[in-house]
């Protein structure tokens, strides 16, 4: 399958899982990593707005700078805006390989994307992307560790676009309602596969 490029000033949802599904990320040693990988390669042309990072898989909203903002070396056109991604995912790949004695892909082909070309399926989205772990019934979503969901509700500093999705959902309080909105939906679809 071959994906249209990358371009300035749009959203995107990213994801990909390890190659023959097994797990990218075995210890929290290895999340932190990746997102310090993520911080070095796609904040320089990315704004992030929602992630989520599963043992065998991840998730991530990000909307491409606007062409001024970018680094000269991608503006100019020497690199391509792929080419970040290619970094951060080849160089956990290494360090993965080395770590844990395999060789060869660590993600399955190539990364996907889908361009995000409405707010309503953004805000589905953000949503989706926070509440995976409930989804794939590893952790109530509230309470992971690996997704933007607490930095989004926190106070604290962070690389995120907090603001921007807060004001998405006008409100604290309705970004809350929304995600256990989708929780509730969860949890019934599970309860109805488990009935006879």
């Amino acid at each position: 399958m071959k994906y249209e490029p990358f371009e300035p000033s749009c959203f995107y949802h990213i994801y990909n899982r390890g190659n023959n599904k097994e797990n990218i990320f075995k210890t929290e040693e290895n999340y932190q990593y990746f997102l310090k990988l993520v911080k070095k390669y796609l904040l320089s042309i990315g704004k992030i707005y929602s992630y989520c990072l599963l043992p065998n898989h991840f998730h991530f909203i990000i909307q491409i700078k606007d062409e001024n903002e970018l680094p000269d070396k991608i503006k100019n056109g020497n690199l391509g805006l792929h080419h970040p991604f290619s970094n951060l995912f080849n160089a956990y790949t290494k360090a993965i390989n080395k770590k844990y004695q395999r060789t060869g892909s660590l993600f399955q082909e190539h990364l996907k994307r889908i361009k995000i070309e409405n707010e309503v399926y953004l805000k589905n989205l953000i949503v989706y992307v926070n509440t995976n772990p409930a989804h794939h019934s590893i952790a109530n979503y509230i309470d992971y560790n690996h997704s933007s969901y607490k930095s989004l509700l926190s106070k604290k500093p962070t690389l995120l676009e907090r603001v921007e999705v807060i004001n998405l959902f006008d409100d604290i309080e309705n970004f809350k309602f929304l995600h256990q909105k989708k929780q509730d939906c969860i949890e019934l679809m599970q309860e109805l596969l488990l009935e006879n």
